[in-house]
């Protein structure tokens, strides 16, 4: 880790690569957090602990906020809608643009949140897409345990001790419900982030009717099962992504073989992450092209 100036914002190169590779370990519970301190003692010097390392890679979720909840352009309201095949009821929090035209109504848009239930970050995201004219719903996977605790530590251990099938139900059935909604054209799309671009690949599967599917570095599906995928994908990766990279080339040949419609867009020297604004791996340039991306084609395929 280089010396930083006061109240300068960190970015992914203020710290060494092999460093951000581990909290991506731990951010994923492939190491518990004791590994990660015990390791990253190496980079504790200058009178910097490793738990002060830590802290400076976690996310700061004063920085998550590019909409405001009230902005006139968008409605944002926590609802609840039935998941009889997962937990229970979940809560999602549903934002709808304020302008729409009764003779073309806006489309809806799933957004599917990372390991550790619906943060700021992510409720942030909903609101970006509201505010581009979508109807927008980002449900909380942790409904069922009282929703996201307000800290990714506690949020990541409480969906870790979910039934993941169950968990994977409560999204399906936010689909679901977004299919239902009054007041949209009928064409719904979803886009997720780590863990929630692996959902979003799997909604694809599991409804050939979704319009458009965005993951953002996810887990991807079994290659049996890509046939089934009819939504156009375009699926956004992170150069430095080692973890979910190594998917790639066994999913692309994949759709390729199965003749899916799909774009790829690797983005280079970033990591995993880079476009949650709230934590260091964040990247501007390479966050705001992946999100005029995802926009224009979720407008492509879900508008008109």
């Amino acid at each position: 880790m280089n010396d930083q100036t006061p109240h300068r914002r960190l970015t992914a190169a203020d710290f060494d690569q092999e460093l951000l590779d581990l909290y991506d370990y731990y951010a994923h519970g492939r190491i518990s957090k004791r590994e990660f301190l015990d390791r990253a003692g190496k980079w504790a010097v200058g009178g910097l602990t490793a738990v002060a390392i830590l802290g400076t890679l976690a996310p700061d979720y004063a920085l998550a906020q590019q909409v405001a909840e009230d902005d006139p352009d968008i409605f944002g309201e926590d609802i609840t809608y039935p998941s009889p095949n997962g937990t229970g009821e979940i809560t999602a929090y549903l934002v709808r643009p304020m302008r729409t035209d009764p003779d073309q109504p806006p489309a809806a848009v799933l957004v599917v949140h990372e390991n550790r239930g619906l943060n700021p970050y992510i409720r942030d995201v909903v609101r970006r897409l509201a505010k581009a004219g979508f109807v927008a719903m980002g449900p909380d996977g942790l409904s069922s345990l009282g929703g996201y605790p307000g800290n990714d530590d506690e949020g990541r251990e409480m969906q870790r001790s979910l039934d993941g099938e169950a968990l994977l139900n409560d999204f399906f059935a936010g689909f679901e419900y977004l299919r239902s909604l009054d007041g949209t054209n009928g064409k719904i799309g979803a886009t997720g982030f780590c863990y929630g671009g692996g959902v979003v690949n799997k909604l694809a599967i599991a409804y050939p009717e979704m319009a458009a599917g965005v993951p953002f570095y996810g887990a991807t599906p079994d290659s049996a099962q890509v046939a089934r995928i009819e939504a156009p994908l375009m699926i956004q990766l992170a150069a430095l992504d080692q973890r979910i990279n190594a998917m790639w080339p066994e999913f692309q040949k994949a759709l390729e073989e199965n003749d899916k419609r799909y774009e790829a867009h690797i983005y280079p020297d970033v990591n995993h992450g880079f476009h949650n604004d709230t934590t260091p791996r964040y990247d501007e340039a390479a966050a705001q092209l992946a999100e005029e991306r995802m926009v224009a084609w979720f407008r492509t395929y879900l508008v008109g």
